[in-house]
């Protein structure tokens, strides 16, 4: 017997995936996502830059990267730079200080079209995710598990989920889109 339930859990994923995301796209104010997953290249291998360092917002416009191993910082300035995540460390020895630049029209706009490409990305995760419930369900129909009715209450269900996901989704999106266009 198919259970919508059991479905909650992909869609809260869809939700934090696109949370993560649009976390790592710069703003208007300095967050540690912004580098913490850049790859460095130490010790043989790629690490991610938030498990080699602390990362701590010193100021609206100013991350501080403070490696554990000082022996890595330059490993580590060469990834943030590698990352293009348009932002240059400067290397104070024993830390990395990173100071946003201001934003321009043309990077608010571009970092706006962005947003809305990984918002309707993961709108077309849920749309895929509804599909194969409604196949789930359709099929247990046909196997004669559930009956017509329970079928229809199913379907209501689901389209009523898929419908709060994507409520969801757009309010995240449109908060991005406020951060990003203040001045």
């Amino acid at each position: 017997m198919l259970n919508l339930e059991s479905s909650k859990p992909d869609f809260e994923k869809i939700v934090s995936y696109l949370r993560s995301e649009l976390g790592a796209l710069r703003g208007t104010r300095a967050t540690p996502a912004l580098v913490e997953g850049v790859q460095v290249d130490v010790y043989g291998g790629r690490q991610p830059l938030k498990a080699l360092s602390s990362i701590s917002v010193l100021d609206p416009k100013t991350l501080v990267v403070e490696p554990w191993d000082k022996s890595v910082i330059k490993e580590i300035e060469r990834a943030i730079h590698l990352a293009n995540v348009g932002v240059n460390p400067v290397n104070e020895g024993q830390l990395l200080r990173i100071v946003l630049p201001p934003l321009t029209e043309e990077s608010r706009k571009e970092l706006v079209k962005i947003v809305r490409n990984k918002t309707e990305e993961v709108r077309d995760r849920v749309r895929t995710l509804r599909e194969k419930l409604r196949q789930m369900v359709l099929e247990s129909e046909k196997k004669k598990e559930i009956g017509e009715d329970e079928k229809f209450r199913q379907l209501e269900k689901l389209d009523k989920r898929v419908g709060e996901y994507n409520e969801q989704i757009k309010k995240i999106g449109e908060g991005k889109e406020k951060e990003i266009m203040t001045v």
